[in-house]
């Protein structure tokens, strides 16, 4: 078992913090601990659906895979305890976002595609933050301010 942290970065403009909603899809690209091969795919998780894992006794993950090349079933889980965690770092600095845990894979890239939130810099939340095209941007009318998110980039670290 390996425990990942995916952390993240962005460049926010007049925003405070960024964060996935709660049904969000996560997309990352694999690769087999077995025999080392890389999907050639992204796969998504999503920390609402969950799994039954062959072979176990009620043992149940978010996400469940059989490699192409070794036919070898791994699985990956979030973990509940650790949450997800809203990017309020440093503009460009790597800040913690959630923990998976692997069993037989490992996660090597983060797509920040699907519809993020965030806040602006006098409370706005803004609901509907697209990062499909690597950035967002809008104007805060309570701060009568523009507002944006861009250059998205991501890191897996060991947890």
């Amino acid at each position: 078992m390996v425990r990942l942290l995916l952390s993240i970065k962005a460049e926010l403009e007049n925003v405070t913090s960024l964060e996935p909603p709660a049904d969000f899809e996560f997309f990352f690209k694999v690769k087999c601990n077995s025999c080392h091969e890389t999907h050639p795919k992204s796969v998504s998780l999503n920390r609402q659906e969950t799994y039954e894992l062959s072979g176990s006794k009620g043992n149940t993950a978010n996400f469940v895979w059989r490699c192409g090349q070794c036919k070898r079933e791994s699985s990956a889980k979030f973990e509940d305890a650790y949450g997800i965690k809203p990017y309020t770092a440093e503009n460009g600095q790597f800040g913690p976002l959630l923990v998976v845990e692997c069993r037989g894979l490992e996660f090597i890239d983060f797509e920040p595609r699907g519809i993020w939130k965030c806040k602006g810099m006098k409370g706005t939340v803004f609901s509907d933050v697209d990062l499909e095209d690597g950035e967002w941007t809008d104007y805060d009318e309570k701060a009568a301010l523009p507002v944006g998110v861009s250059a998205v980039g991501s890191q897996w670290t060991r947890a």
